[in-house]
């Protein structure tokens, strides 16, 4: 796995850059600027890209536009979006673009060294890592939403771990439930939304668009 990482704090850049070297993980390229970045990834086409949300010279969305950048020039890469904090229209805009090889941090989470490593992974091999508490505070601020609110306690802790990237095998392990009680409350989940089987859509990202869509009028 190729890495370029993208953080203008330079204690957390060369931080994240041992403790992935010292998993044999191969780190490129570090940047400090959007602009740098963009130059690591032209130059080395990484497989993985961690980004700061917030980067030179105003520190506030260079980051994600930076993110969005590489992935338009590089449409297979990979990104994994660090953030101090939950920053909801950043964590939308972003996702609403797909949620394929994508993931959502905070940084917090890189002390949680084997959680860190997992998100990183399950990004890499094309699936999804959104920080729980990302999830959880996006799914408070969500305005009310007829077929959401007829999901049952369960069926919305199922659909809080699917919004994270997790698997149905890994929801059973966190929920201390059996895979076929997962598939079955998925299937729930879908019908309760309105979401039939199309050749066009994946029913698991549109379940977890409509929590994340359901933010856009109170940011």
């Amino acid at each position: 796995m190729r890495i370029v990482i993208a953080e203008d704090d330079l204690l957390l850049r060369e931080g994240v850059t041992l403790l992935l070297r010292a998993e044999s993980l191969d780190v490129v390229a570090t940047a400090g600027t959007p602009d740098d970045f963009l130059a690591a990834v032209e130059k080395h086409e990484p497989d993985v890209a961690i980004v700061d949300v917030r980067m030179p010279p105003t520190h506030t969305n260079e980051g994600i536009l930076a993110a969005v950048e590489a992935r338009r020039r590089q449409p297979d890469l990979a990104v994994l979006v660090l953030s101090a904090y939950v920053e909801h229209a950043f964590a939308t805009d972003l996702l609403a673009g797909g949620t394929s090889r994508l993931g959502y941090l905070l940084k917090e989470r890189v002390g949680r060294v084997g959680e860190f490593l997992d998100a990183l992974h399950r990004v890499a091999r094309g699936g999804t890592a959104i920080d729980p508490e990302v999830v959880a505070q996006l799914m408070t601020r969500s305005r009310p939403d007829a077929d959401l609110e007829r999901l049952s306690a369960r069926e919305r802790d199922v659909l809080a771990l699917m919004a994270e990237g997790l698997g149905n095998g890994a929801i059973a392990e966190r929920l201390y439930v059996t895979n076929g009680a997962v598939h079955k409350h998925i299937r729930s989940i879908f019908a309760k939304l309105n979401l039939a089987p199309t050749d066009r859509a994946d029913r698991r990202v549109a379940a977890v668009l409509r929590y994340l869509e359901s933010t856009q009028g109170r940011r």
